[in-house]
């Protein structure tokens, strides 16, 4: 719902709201929240609630530590699982500096201006996104352990599928979060799950997949298990995904929607300009060391190509018609920051229409059965963190969309990252500890 700060106010009033959670994402796409009595809500709108942004990973230094929360309030939502008596909602927020301007660190600023310059050429680009976890057993602690919670495989049923439960308790919450579900099912690995929910603006659908991951979370440990959203918990199992649709619009008409003709110039510029970049933000599409484990196996891209409905291709087109037609971006994985990541895409896919890039002729091969001849004639997905940062560095492109502290602060983090996993005597016990419990 589309809420006016009047509305908003009202609803708190008249149900039963005690507590409000300004919620945000830090540089690297961690939820992150403050909670403030509902009668100070007016003071929040008007004026900003501060936190030290020194203790948020990837924000300001302790010298300069202040910045301001300010609720946006079309994003107000009750959060179902607390108690009906004395609500709880929550907002997504705008981070600012004292002086009003927005934190040039805020990945939802960052994305409403890709949003902007769209808009400014007449487009409004919709995202979807498919996303896979695995579902872990956990210890009488609460600790999650490395124990799969079913030995399920693709679209099975119980009892060999063990989280339909959990996956309907999930869908139900996401439905009472205005959240629509569209479908959900057992993925190729052991406990690993997929729910997939209807596109939205791409602000909105980046919104959306953080409350997702947060449900999906939130459910799986009141049943007594972990939700791990890591790419590559095994090395001998399917990965899990971040598959993004993305389509355009122009004068209210998808130009991605299948013709006799084929598709639109304007849609075939918007891949072309995707799969141009896609190289140089690989970094920000797969953060982790793990990420890049997924590679090349599991139906997970390792080359620069597109087809129709093809999925052994970084892009596919799928099958589908009138306003469900666009294109699937295989390669990202769920530990992104969704915000920087939906914004490197509409820019890249927004120049690709600006300079008229060609998309050439798609590859209508089976990518992970070709011969080493063929293959040599595809630009290749970066193979580790450390490379996709070097190409991210060196980009142009990349430096041009994202703020130069934003820049500098994101590749420094990743590149400690990388750093320790290099000295790491056992990479795998490295990426555990690292990752897995926080992912």
């Amino acid at each position: 719902m589309n809420y006016t700060m009047s509305e908003v106010l009202q609803f708190v009033q008249e149900n039963d709201v005690k507590f409000v959670r300004l919620a945000f994402c830090d540089m690297f796409g961690t939820l992150k929240n403050i909670s403030i009595l509902a009668d100070e809500l007016p003071r929040a709108f008007e004026n900003g609630i501060s936190f030290d942004a020194s203790a948020v990973r990837g924000f300001l230094n302790v010298e300069e530590s202040d910045l301001f929360l300010f609720p946006d309030p079309g994003t107000l939502s009750v959060l179902p699982w607390r108690p009906q008596q004395g609500r709880v909602v929550r907002f997504f927020c705008e981070i600012r500096h004292p002086d009003g301007t927005p934190f040039e660190g805020d990945g939802r600023h960052i994305l409403r201006q890709a949003v902007e310059k769209a808009a400014g050429m007449g487009y409004v680009c919709k995202i979807g996104p498919e996303c896979e976890f695995y579902l872990f057993e956990a210890d009488d602690r609460g600790k999650p352990t490395k124990i799969p919670h079913d030995e399920g495989g693709y679209l099975d049923f119980a009892p060999r599928d063990k989280g339909e439960n959990v996956r309907r308790e999930i869908c139900l919450t996401l439905e009472e979060m205005d959240l629509k579900p569209e479908s959900s099912h057992h993925e190729q690995g052991p406990g690993q799950n997929e729910i997939d929910f209807k596109y939205s603006d791409a602000l909105s659908a980046a919104d959306n997949l953080i409350t997702f991951q947060s449900v999906v979370k939130m459910v799986a440990a009141r049943n007594g298990l972990y939700a791990s959203f890591l790419p590559k918990p095994f090395s001998d199992q399917a990965g899990s995904g971040l598959h993004i649709n993305l389509s355009l619009s122009k004068n209210g008409m998808n130009l991605f929607k299948n013709r006799n003709d084929g598709h639109s110039q304007e849609s075939e510029r918007f891949i072309a300009g995707i799969l141009n970049r896609v190289r140089e933000i690989t970094a920000f599409l797969n953060p982790l060391t793990n990420s890049y484990a997924r590679f090349g196996c599991c139906e997970a891209p390792k080359y620069v190509s597109w087809s129709h409905q093809n999925r052994s291709q970084l892009v596919r087109i799928p099958a589908a018609k009138g306003e469900y037609s666009r294109m699937e971006l295989r390669s990202p994985d769920p530990s992104c920051n969704p915000y920087l990541a939906f914004a490197l895409l509409i820019f890249a896919g927004l120049e690709g229409i600006e300079q008229h890039i060609d998309l050439g002729e798609p590859t209508n091969l089976n990518l992970y059965r070709a011969d080493e001849m063929t293959l040599k004639s595809f630009a290749v997905l970066p193979q580790t963190l450390g490379e996709a940062l070097k190409i991210a560095k060196e980009s142009e492109f990349v430096r041009a969309c994202l703020p130069q502290k934003t820049l500098e602060k994101y590749i420094a983090a990743k590149e400690r990252e990388w750093q320790l996993y290099e000295q790491a005597s056992d990479k795998a016990e490295f990426e555990h500890a690292f990752y897995f419990s926080q992912v």
